[in-house]
Formats: structure tokens, C-alpha cells, sequence
């Protein structure tokens, strides 16, 4: 039996333009108490290119102001699960987060990303705030079938659709 876990706090504030909604954060993730910590995540270097500022030579909490700064939020989709290892697949027994409070939350939400496919399965939630739903590629080391330029193309189109570039 695997043990409960608990993820991350979001990352939002009242600036909060487009929210990237993966699914649960991996182990690696959670160790660190970090969004998208595994240092084969793309996230981070996806972002970097996007902004053309090097966040991964960034601290943690310098890295979050620059979302802050720049109107972009986290969050997953599942606030806890059992799970043993990262993979979404092996994710049992989810408990959604409150999606549908985002609103309140987020004044200035304009779009909504799911980053993969995991996260975009409760895209009818998000879908039901009446804004634009994304479904990007993952950014995880498990989706190697995707090149990162094609990654970079899909996130660059919903960044540049949110006003984020």
C-alpha cells in the first residue's frame, strides 16, 4: 500500500494572469518542497527560454518572484494521492484541489495551461471558469517522445495567447 502524500502549495496572487496546472509533483518535487525539482523537469529551462532569463541559475524563491513579477501561476490539479515513485500513472485514490474557487483567487486570470496529459483530464473544471484551456506537453523526463523544440512551440503559443511574452 502506498502512503498518503500531500502536494505543494500554489503559487498564485491577485496579478495572476495564466496558471500552469501539472498533475501531483514528483518524489523528487516533494523532497525539495519545490515545483518541478527534478533537474531533468524541462519546466524551468522551457520558461528561461521563453522570458530569455536564466531562472535555473535562480534560487527557489528568486525563481517564484519571477513568476510572480511576470503574471504566472502553479498549481496541480490533485492536492493529495497515493503513489509510489513519480509517475502519474502510478497515482491512486487522487483528491482534487479547488478549482473552482480560482476565480476568486485569481482576478486577473485570463487562461488556464495543463501541463500533460494527466492534468489535462480534469480540464472540464478549469474549462467550467469560462476561460481558455491549454493541453501542453509535459515538460517531465517521462515524455522523451516529444522534442524540446516542439515543447518550447506549444508553451511559446499559450504564453505569447496570455500576454506573458
Amino acid at each position: 500500500m502506498s502512503e498518503r502524500l500531500t502536494g505543494l502549495p500554489p503559487v498564485l496572487g491577485a496579478g495572476t494572469r495564466l496558471l500552469v496546472l501539472g498533475s501531483f509533483p514528483g518524489a523528487r518535487s516533494l523532497a525539495q518542497q519545490q515545483y518541478y525539482g527534478h533537474p531533468q523537469n524541462q519546466f524551468w529551462k522551457i520558461l528561461s527560454t521563453l522570458w530569455q532569463c536564466d531562472l535555473v541559475a535562480l534560487s527557489y524563491p528568486e525563481r517564484l518572484q519571477q513568476l510572480q513579477q511576470r503574471g504566472l501561476g502553479l498549481w496541480d490539479v490533485y492536492a493529495s494521492c497515493e503513489r509510489q515513485g513519480s509517475l502519474d500513472s502510478a497515482i491512486r485514490n487522487p483528491q482534487v484541489n479547488d478549482l473552482a474557487g480560482l476565480r476568486q483567487r485569481c482576478p486577473s486570470l485570463c487562461a488556464i495551461a495543463h501541463n500533460g496529459g494527466e492534468s489535462f483530464r480534469h480540464a472540464r473544471h478549469t474549462q467550467a471558469l469560462g476561460l481558455p484551456v491549454w493541453r501542453l506537453p509535459s515538460t517531465s523526463p517521462a515524455n522523451a517522445s516529444q522534442t524540446l523544440a516542439h515543447k518550447l512551440a506549444a508553451w511559446r503559443e499559450a504564453f505569447e495567447a496570455a500576454g506573458l511574452l
